[in-house]
């Protein structure tokens, strides 16, 4: 029996390794023919995706800005593609892939299952600016989505909001699944004992930006250091690209000069550094479908101070495994992380809680079948 060919689209390299690697090695062994498209694949990524059975092509892609006649080359590219190829189903996740794959796959009448992977900072803004950007990608959404056979969401929120405003019509199916998953064997469980007497650790970690709360996790930080609360502020991550020798970047590097918090910088091993880590806080209001990196914090059992934002809200029961937050309130989060300092007790417990969650709602293997179910059933 022949191979169904399917191409993964994307718009950053290294996704395809650390996001979609159980994803691609699941389709592989489904007797899939993956091939996978993106910008700036680098040598350990190809290697890591030959030695799991997939190809790989580079394509033009500008990651920032929504002005189509300057991607119009990444269209022809990826249509180019799927020629060469001969593929039967495409597979694009972020907005870029998604509407560009989309358009070159329609006029071919290839089948396309959209994976939305969150709204960004587009949708979360309120700048003139932003508004005009969101204009545009509902108008290149509306248009591209009408060749796709299915369209599958992170949240359901997201989803709601395509329909609300026609985004997807009454053609394409839609889905939601829990996130893109975890490797619950990766991230591997640690209960957490408080010493008596010790600090309590926080960590944010992910790309550091404004619109992840970033700002208003060190502010808690002075507030909390500045009444001689004894715990510890990490941070894991780079400065996001758009903020390298910002003024939010030199603020950041001024406190972790004073050690209000401890900036780790890039870390390779994110599993071996949050097994060290005791609470984690994401005060996001970035739309994102289901931060993966609240994912890898339940799966190592820890509690999760976030927000009550779509995609975030659907990773905490509050009170039992953590708590959600109002958006961008300064006040709430302090009250939440001082109450993992005076409660360390609670810790434990809750960390089980958030294992328990991700055992049983955002367990990869799951997560794959679904989407090579829906994948099948649109082909």
């Amino acid at each position: 029996m022949s191979k169904t060919k399917i191409l993964i689209v994307c718009s950053f390299g290294e996704s395809l390794m650390n996001f979609r690697g159980d994803f691609i090695k699941a389709l592989v062994e489904e007797n899939f023919e993956v091939f996978c498209a993106a910008p700036y694949i680098k040598s350990a990524t190809r290697k890591m995706l030959e030695e799991w059975g997939a190809h790989y092509d580079n394509f033009p892609l500008q990651r920032t800005g929504m002005n189509p006649l300057k991607d119009i080359g990444s269209i022809r590219v990826l249509g180019q593609l799927m020629d060469k190829h001969e593929i039967d189903i495409v597979f694009p996740y972020t907005i870029k892939p998604v509407i560009y794959s989309s358009i070159a796959a329609g006029k071919r009448k290839i089948p396309v299952v959209s994976l939305i992977t969150g709204l960004g900072f587009t949708f979360s803004a309120i700048s003139p600016k932003a508004k005009l950007l969101q204009n545009v990608t509902q108008i290149m959404y509306r248009y591209a989505l009408k060749f796709n056979q299915t369209v599958i969401f992170q949240n359901i929120d997201d989803q709601a909001l395509f329909k609300e405003k026609n985004i997807i019509n009454g053609k394409s199916k839609s889905y939601v699944v829990n996130g893109s998953g975890i490797n619950l064997n990766k991230y591997k469980f640690r209960e957490r004992k408080i010493a008596e007497n010790s600090k309590v650790k926080f960590v944010l970690a992910g790309r550091l930006m404004p619109e992840k709360g970033v700002g208003l996790f060190i502010k808690a930080a002075e507030t909390l250091k500045s009444n001689n609360i004894q715990a510890e502020f990490h941070l894991f991550g780079s400065v996001a690209k758009q903020y390298e020798s910002s003024p939010f970047e030199k603020e950041l590097n001024r406190l972790a000069a004073n050690k209000t918090v401890i900036l780790h910088g890039h870390v390779d091993n994110v599993a071996v550094k949050l097994d060290e880590m005791d609470v984690f806080v994401l005060p996001t209001y970035y739309r994102e479908g289901v931060p993966r990196s609240i994912l890898e914090a339940l799966s190592s059992g820890m509690p999760v101070i976030t927000t009550n934002t779509p995609g975030c809200r659907e990773t905490v029961i509050p009170d039992k495994n953590g708590f959600l937050l109002p958006p961008q309130e300064l006040d709430p989060l302090i009250e939440a992380m001082q109450f993992f300092i005076e409660n360390p007790s609670r810790i434990p417990e809750m960390g089980k809680n958030s294992f328990h969650l991700a055992k049983e709602k955002f367990d990869v293997h799951l997560i794959n079948k679904q989407l090579i179910s829906l994948i099948r059933e649109s082909i």
